[in-house]
């Protein structure tokens, strides 16, 4: 079990003692792992390589998952998810629970679902990567001291009024290259951002496939009913692109995040689908 204590600013120690409770009673054995961000994925591998699990548990947020995923070869370790993170995507695309004793159910059951991953400027994503306005908001989340949904709310205002966008992008995807104005572009395999926000209605993690997501304006009634169970985008507000692999690239350093974690100002991203899978276990 890998254990961030401090990601979105939540205690975690029920989750691990449920965990531990449910564990002990199937004569399983368990060995616990906190993250302390430095040296976590050395440490861990190492960990992992003296172990030598049949299933791996990730208490935090989608960078936790991450973390774990980066360590695995193949698709034999599956993994099993507690959303404990500020924004926490890949659960809330596949429908985890909350509760944590079913949390644990699923965790060690034996259903599972194979999910594609992307690999993005050669870093591997499970989730969602952008360029662009969503990627300054995250940038300046993490410079700040208040974490959670409140911490993005926090932040969103100074982020518009600071940013300058729209972009100038050009998107090189199946042979051609098409140039957009946009506030941010997403590459993503998921439906929606961990808020609950629907950016990708045709988007699935086991087709092959991710889509290119060009936010063409920052509208907000379009924003807000992102939001609403069965969504129509309009196509002056959003197009979508299919692909399995991509080059966006502009002509000044943008800001870039991938899974929730910002990776700097940069002025190209590369997409393509990883050929390993990642396992899940799922409800």
């Amino acid at each position: 079990m890998v254990v961030n204590p401090i990601s979105g600013g939540k205690d975690k120690s029920d989750i691990v003692e449920e965990v531990e409770k449910q564990v002990s009673e199937r004569n399983l054995k368990l060995e616990t792992y906190y993250t302390s961000g430095k040296g976590d994925k050395e440490a861990l591998f190492s960990v992992i390589e003296e172990y030598d699990p049949q299933r791996i548990i990730s208490v935090g947020g989608d960078g936790t998952i991450k973390l774990i995923a980066e360590l695995l070869t193949d698709d034999s370790i599956p993994i099993g998810i507690f959303p404990a993170g500020s924004a926490n995507g890949l659960a809330e695309n596949l429908n985890l629970d909350r509760n944590n004793a079913e949390l644990t159910r699923i965790a060690l059951g034996e259903k599972f679902k194979l999910i594609d991953a992307i690999l993005i400027n050669d870093e591997l994503c499970l989730h969602i990567s952008d360029i662009g306005l969503n990627a300054a908001l995250i940038k300046n989340y993490q410079e700040g001291n208040i974490r959670g949904k409140l911490g993005y709310l926090i932040q969103s205002i100074p982020t518009l009024i600071k940013s300058d966008f729209p972009f100038q992008f050009n998107i090189e995807v199946d042979g051609k290259e098409i140039s957009r104005k946009a506030v941010l572009i997403a590459v993503a395999n998921a439906k929606k951002y961990g808020t609950g926000s629907k950016i990708n209605p045709n988007g699935r993690y086991d087709d092959g496939k991710f889509e290119i997501l060009i936010f063409k304006e920052f509208n907000i009634p379009q924003i807000l009913k992102t939001f609403r169970e069965n969504v129509e985008i309009d196509e002056d507000f959003l197009e979508i692109i299919s692909a399995v692999e991509t080059r966006i690239y502009s002509q000044k350093n943008i800001p870039f995040q991938i899974d929730g974690e910002y990776r700097g100002d940069v002025k190209e991203v590369t997409a393509r689908i990883s050929p390993i899978k990642i396992k899940i276990a799922v409800p």
